[in-house]
């Protein structure tokens, strides 16, 4: 366990509820960092990292950020790209995915951004959307919401709207589509622009962690059993972080032959490795992966 002193420790804001909370916890717990925080608690401190864990909202982090109240933020892209504060997008964290993106009613017909001149576009995120009409040379009114955007068209406020969409279910309940993306979002560390040297070392330290986690998430490792003679064959279809590593197996002729998989990858190149003459693969969860 890691010996916590008078030392300078690193300040994160994080979402105290909604969706991006529980993936937030979850990541630091995968990175080691144990945070015990209580009902209602706006702080909470690391037992075995130098860190304290603030819980803000989403939308407040960057501000946090910008005026170092906090050092670093776990918050969406959205949430960045719209309050335009003075922070570093350090590292994107792979969870938290969505769109922003413009939806119509259903029986009207959208082929390009002209659409929607002369419409009115109900939104929670009016600088992005005003950027993204500003780029398409269209000239459209722009309504702020700040909750249920996708009632708008119903109840006559607007003819589109501009919102977050994962599956789209919200959207289609409510008799729109969806017809163009602006932004792909997930969740980034953000970080003040005046860290000290010593808050850095902290943050490369626990960059080093979250990305330690991350290449495990993308990776598979993969244990096989391969006849010798088809070894060169099935050692060739394995892009492993340098080379497979290779056992003889008691079985006279045949090896043990380990490596990794990226996510991507893995089940055409499992095809081929089988038709090759590989048996026994096995794979299996990689909790951290250093490299």
């Amino acid at each position: 366990m890691e010996q916590v002193t008078n030392s300078p420790k690193l300040k994160l804001a994080i979402q105290k509820s909604g969706r991006l909370h529980e993936d937030s916890i979850k990541l630091l717990k995968e990175c080691g960092i144990d945070i015990s925080n209580g009902v209602n608690k706006l702080k909470a401190d690391a037992s075995n990292f130098p860190l304290e864990v603030y819980f803000l909202r989403d939308d407040d982090i960057p501000q946090y950020v910008e005026d170092a109240v906090a050092d670093i933020g776990f918050v969406g892209e959205n949430v960045v790209y719209e309050k335009k504060k003075k922070v570093d997008v350090v590292e994107k964290l792979g969870f938290g995915k969505c769109r922003l993106s413009i939806a119509i009613r259903k029986n009207e017909t959208y082929s390009e951004a002209s659409f929607l001149s002369g419409k009115r576009i109900a939104t929670s995120y009016p600088v992005i959307v005003e950027h993204f009409l500003k780029e398409k040379g269209v000239s459209a009114e722009i309504h702020e919401i700040s909750g249920s955007v996708e009632i708008a068209p119903g109840i006559g406020l607007a003819d589109a709207i501009c919102d977050l969409v994962s599956s789209g279910s919200t959207l289609f309940m409510n008799g729109l589509k969806e017809v163009e993306t602006i932004l792909q979002s997930q969740a980034v560390l953000i970080r003040n622009q005046s860290l000290t040297a010593d808050k850095q070392q902290l943050l490369n330290r626990l960059l080093f962690r979250i990305q330690s986690v991350k290449k495990a998430k993308n990776n598979k490792y993969i244990l096989l059993n391969a006849p010798n003679d088809k070894l060169d064959q099935i050692i060739g279809l394995l892009p492993g972080m340098k080379s497979p590593t290779v056992l003889p197996l008691a079985d006279k002729g045949w090896s043990s032959v380990h490596s990794v998989l990226n996510e991507n990858d893995f089940w055409n190149i499992i095809e081929q490795l089988k038709a090759a003459g590989a048996q026994g693969i096995l794979v299996v969860p990689i909790e951290k992966m250093i490299v």
